[in-house]
This record gives C-alpha cells, structure tokens and sequence, in this order.
C-alpha cells in the first residue's frame, strides 16, 4: 500500500522576500530551496548535515539545510548565497573569497562562505583560531584550505601580508 504524504502550505522568509511553499512539514529546507525556489546556492553533498555544501544562514546562525525540515523555518530569516550579493555587487565575502582565489571545484565554496559570513556577522574580527575552528567541519576536498582561510581574514579586514 503507498503511503500518502500530507503536504500543506508553508510560508519561509528566504533572502528577504516571502514565499509560500506546499510542501510535507518534514521537507529538508534544502530540497524546497532548490527545487522550489531554484535556489541553487545550497548543495546537495552528503544529506547528513556533516560536509557543510547545503549551509544556508537561519536567524544569523550557520545551519545544514539538508537536515533541517521547512516546519522548523517558519518565522525565521533564511540566507542563502544568492542573497549576499551579486555578480556585479558582491558580498564583502564573496569579494574576498575571489580576490584570493578560493576555489578549485567550488562545491565546497556556498558552505564556506555562508559559515564564514555568519561567523564576521557574530563577530566582525575574529582570530585566525577563530577562523579555524568555525570552518573546520565544511569540506574541502580540492585542498583551497589556505586560500579559503586567507579569504575569510581579508573579509574581516586583514590585508594579506603582500598587500600591506
């Protein structure tokens, strides 16, 4: 016998615009993001919350969407990627992370900058420690490890060493 999945009407505040999502409550925020909202900012990596690609920002929190229903987002500001900034105006982290040229796949990369922009919204200049220990559980499979690091000081207003 199929199981029938109840889907209701869910009202999310996503990149400061509202919308209403029929979807089932226990809908990963991240499948309603993208397939829903073609959002595609978020990815798909691991479906366990552990490798970070899905990181969207909640109520100025890093958070996994993957593993996050949509009924646990009602009444709560969701950012994803495409509400930082735009090509033309990007975030202050999304410049840094180009300027240091950041990236190899990229997959890793909507992840990194969501948790980095939450971490200089919490606290504008943290140290390199600091850095550290707030990205230490996004994965980066390329190894942009340093420039990903360097990215984020630069975002936080320490000039790299060869531009001062």
């Amino acid at each position: 016998m199929a199981m029938s999945v109840t889907q209701t009407t869910i009202r999310l505040t996503v990149n400061g615009g509202t919308h209403d999502v029929a979807a089932a409550p226990d809908t990963a925020l991240l499948y309603v993001l993208r397939n829903d909202l073609e959002l595609n900012g978020p990815k798909y990596g691991c479906g366990l919350g552990e490798c970070g690609a899905c990181t969207v920002i909640i109520d100025g929190v890093a958070a996994r969407s993957c593993v996050i229903p949509i009924s646990g987002c009602v009444q709560r500001d969701i950012l994803t990627l495409e509400g930082l900034g735009s090509r033309h105006h990007p975030d202050p982290v999304q410049a840094a992370f180009i300027q240091e040229q950041a990236a190899q796949c990229g997959y890793c990369l909507n992840g990194m900058i969501m948790t980095a922009k939450a971490l200089l919204m919490q606290k504008p200049r943290p140290s390199e420690t600091e850095v550290r220990q707030a990205l230490q559980y996004n994965l980066c499979r390329c190894g942009a490890h340093i420039e990903i690091l360097r990215a984020v000081m630069r975002a936080a207003g320490f000039a790299p060493e060869e531009d001062e």
